[in-house]
């Protein structure tokens, strides 16, 4: 591998085409990336990351759950969700509980055309996400801005989780203080190049509780606008966190890449030095 330009620390690894998914992560690795954290969008999506880290041990890391901006299911099929994350867990599998959270863009959408949103039921499920992410100790990613940070921030200090990562986060300046003071995560994406209102995270969150996030799928504009979203674009948000925050480009990206790793207790093989 090249030398190490980072982790992408947020990529929906299957949600890219099957027959692209394996020369996305060879191009990955070619360009220096160490490895790659595969969220999930519900059973099916957890069971195909785990088998994409099957595939790619070191390389991919795999996180299991229910991405909140979509309609529950019955609660049968969350219930068998949450029983194969603990048959993983039984098997000492590595993984990390998400993406999970609340519905902040189906909810105010609903809102905006006048129609009714139960968030309760939303609620309930990541109380239930907390709880597990607490009980096996594993990290947790959240999809939770704006408002629904502070709702989110209330269940997973009831249920004592220990290690929260919130991606791609926007927030009050209050609800920003909160985070930092009780050393809660975010990860960042290349939006930090001409998005004002992550800029001003960045100026204002610490260094040390910093990742950088592509997202993947997700495209983006700027620099790389009608490309399609590649791990390797995680060195754009190192430069532009190092530009706002006035260090080096390989302080910066040495930092981020370490606050992964320690995060989710990622083993480091030489190759990556």
């Amino acid at each position: 591998m090249a030398h190490s330009i980072g982790i992408d620390a947020h990529i929906h690894l299957d949600s890219y085409p099957a027959e692209e998914q394996q020369p996305l992560l060879n191009r990955a690795i070619a360009s220096g990336i160490e490895a790659v954290i595969a969220v999930s969008m519900h059973k099916a999506s957890s069971v195909a990351n785990r088998e994409l880290a099957i595939r790619n041990p070191d390389v991919v890391h795999p996180a299991y759950g229910f991405h909140p901006e979509q309609p529950l299911p019955e609660a049968a099929e969350l219930d068998a969700l949450f029983a194969w994350i603990r048959e993983r867990d039984e098997e000492d599998e590595a993984f990390a509980i998400g993406e999970v959270g609340l519905p902040y863009y189906s909810r105010t959408g609903s809102e905006e055309e006048g129609k009714p949103f139960d968030e309760a039921p939303y609620l309930a499920l990541l109380d239930r996400f907390a709880a597990l992410a607490a009980e096996l100790d594993r990290p947790l990613i959240l999809h939770a801005v704006y408002e629904d940070a502070a709702k989110a921030i209330d269940i997973i200090e009831r249920h004592g989780v220990r290690r929260a990562h919130f991606h791609w986060f926007k927030g009050d300046d209050a609800t920003i203080t909160r985070m930092i003071a009780s050393g809660y995560y975010v990860s960042v994406t290349p939006d930090v190049g001409y998005e004002e209102e992550i800029q001003s995270l960045v100026r204002h969150y610490p260094l040390e509780l910093l990742m950088a996030e592509t997202d993947g799928p997700w495209p983006f504009e700027g620099e790389h606008a009608g490309k399609q979203t590649e791990p390797a674009m995680i060195a754009s948000v190192a430069k532009e966190i190092a530009a706002i925050k006035g260090l080096t480009v390989e302080e910066t990206v040495r930092t981020l890449r370490d606050n992964t790793r320690r995060f989710y207790g990622l083993a480091v093989s030489e190759s990556a030095e």
